[in-house]
């Protein structure tokens, strides 16, 4: 059973489990909801096409032995200066300070592919020695730019050398973070 635990302005209203987490990060519009959708088989997080609509850590229940945390998505222009600095903060809280927090999957838009944004979480992590795995998105779509930055495992320490290509669409790659997760 799949339960909305609610949305939290603040990681101190988190509330405290043993259950693990799995956070789902990535820059605005890069499919997070989307994507957590297709992995639990059902539509809990809200999905948009307006960038920028997850503002609140949410947090959702997996058979009371699993938590999924849809983070607020970075790099989206719109947001004000001090939105995204906030939320940075929030952000760096979040993966220094939650113990149950078991992996960290960054998203990157397979059409776009890694900006510095996301390079700048990947280093972040890689120093902070927190556990990440990169998720493509959307590869049942065209591939619109030609000079993608390749990402090098071997320079990143703390990313699990497993990069997923996924299509929340087409359900490509779902079941592998299924069972990553452990969701039947």
């Amino acid at each position: 059973m799949i339960r909305f635990v609610g949305g939290f302005e603040r990681v101190s209203e988190l509330p405290q489990t043993q259950f693990v987490e799995y956070a789902f990060a990535g820059r605005s519009n890069v499919g997070k909801s989307s994507l957590i959708n297709a992995v639990l088989g059902q539509k809990v997080a809200r999905t948009s096409n307006t960038p920028g609509r997850t503002q609140t850590l949410n947090m959702f229940n997996v058979d009371d032995r699993v938590m999924i945390v849809d983070l607020p998505g970075y790099g989206y222009a719109r947001v004000s200066r001090v939105e995204s600095e906030r939320w940075m903060q929030r952000f760096q809280e979040y993966i220094m300070t939650r113990r149950q927090l078991t992996r960290l999957f960054v998203l990157i838009d397979s059409r776009i592919g890694a900006r510095d944004t996301d390079l700048e979480l990947m280093e972040f992590c890689d120093a902070n020695g927190i556990a990440y795995q990169v998720i493509y998105t959307k590869t049942d779509k065209k591939i619109r730019e030609k000079n993608q930055v390749v990402i090098d495992v071997n320079s990143h320490p703390a990313m699990v050398d497993d990069v997923i290509e996924t299509s929340s669409e087409k359900k490509f790659g779902i079941d592998r973070l299924r069972a990553i997760i452990g969701i039947k």
